[in-house]
């Protein structure tokens, strides 16, 4: 069995400091249990995988040993969903410890997790916003360091996709960048919540990737969204890639070059193949971008 580049890196590519394009390259795919077994069987073309590591932590049994095949076989990535990075209540230590087990344990190429928090005295099934000022740039920014040093490697952050701003005292993309800069951590670029909050909170989404410091720039992702109103997208993962946010990919790697990008789909899961052409899909724009092709 053929075993990937980030295996061989093994935990001194965890410790990293430089972007992760140097240990995944080309178009992603998010794994989901209702496909594993499919991908495990066919190893479609897809050049890396993205897993949620709170999925698959401490599962067993035939599972477990699928997705160990999978980890060993190829590329991954994990994305967390409940760190809770801006919340109020204390880094959840515990859980960090494990989390560093499982990205040792798998070998996973980089950890990213969510520009938000999901709860305080337990979590909840949503991602909230963090008001948009200097006081939390702080907070946010310490709780990241915390999260490296505990797990001696780099992490990424992801735009997330928002419906209000409470107590906001500055723009978007100064607050990204200012906890970027205060974490000195990567960036996780989703085109799709950067689409949606351009419609949502009226702002020009060419001038927010203009904003982006290319260096930061891990990997991206790009999914699909819910249209509730002419000014109103909801971020569902639950349906196919629209032309605008298509574009806006194509307008990300003309600026940035074609950084590694994930396929997300998270509910109305169609047939794999159906999300093997849109993985297809961002090789092709990666291509005419002047990314070479790759897979296998």
């Amino acid at each position: 069995m053929a075993v990937h580049g980030c295996a061989e890196a093994g935990v001194a590519a965890l410790r990293a400091t430089a972007g992760v394009s140097e240990r995944i390259r080309g178009a992603g795919l998010g794994l989901r249990r209702s496909f594993a077994a499919e991908v495990a069987a066919t190893a479609p073309p897809v050049d890396f995988y993205e897993v949620a590591p709170e999925n698959w932590l401490g599962v067993g049994g035939a599972l477990g040993k699928q997705f160990r095949v999978l980890t060993e076989q190829f590329p991954f990535v994990a994305h967390g969903l409940s760190l809770s990075l801006g919340g109020p209540a204390p880094l959840d230590m515990a859980f960090l410890a494990r989390l560093k087990d499982f990205l040792r344990e798998h070998r996973m190429c980089l950890y990213s997790e969510h520009l938000s928090y999901c709860g305080d005295d337990g979590l909840l099934y949503d991602l909230l916003p963090i008001p948009f000022t200097e006081e939390a740039v702080a907070y946010v920014a310490r709780r990241i360091r915390r999260v490296q040093d505990v797990l001696e490697q780099r992490i990424a952050i992801e735009n997330v996709s928002y419906y209000a701003a409470p107590g906001r005292e500055m723009g978007e993309a100064d607050f990204l960048n200012a906890v970027l800069q205060q974490a000195d951590c990567g960036l996780l670029l989703d085109i799709n919540n950067v689409h949606v909050n351009s419609v949502n909170h009226g702002y020009d989404a060419a001038a927010f990737l203009a904003a982006i410091p290319p260096e930061r720039i891990e990997y991206g992702h790009i999914a699909g969204h819910y249209r509730q109103a002419p000014d109103l997208l909801v971020d569902t993962h639950g349906a196919a890639v629209i032309a605008s946010v298509w574009d806006l990919l194509e307008q990300a790697y003309a600026r940035f070059g074609p950084f590694p990008t994930v396929l997300e789909r998270d509910f109305n899961i169609p047939p794999l193949g159906e999300l093997l052409a849109e993985v297809e899909t961002i090789r092709s724009i990666q291509v005419s971008h002047g990314h070479a092709r790759r897979h296998g």
